[in-house]
């Protein structure tokens, strides 16, 4: 089961605060400067834990943005 749409509209990434997009079994912050990716595991538990999220290089994050049509 994905994570859940109204989850998604509330969710966001604790270390900038910024919205989230779905990238396979990760959230994505859409915050360039940290550029985050926390796992989802089950199918549908997000784990929103800072120091067990992993940080994208700018060239990942940008093609995770184009991919979820979120701007850049």
């Amino acid at each position: 089961m994905p994570v859940d749409s109204g989850l998604l509209a509330i969710l966001r990434c604790p270390a900038s605060r910024a919205t989230l997009v779905v990238d396979g079994d990760r959230l994505v912050s859409t915050d360039a400067a940290t550029r985050r990716a926390y796992r989802i595991e089950d199918g549908d538990l997000p784990i929103m834990v800072v120091e067990e999220s992993t940080v994208l290089s700018e060239d990942d994050w940008k093609a995770v943005m184009v991919r979820c049509g979120a701007p850049t």
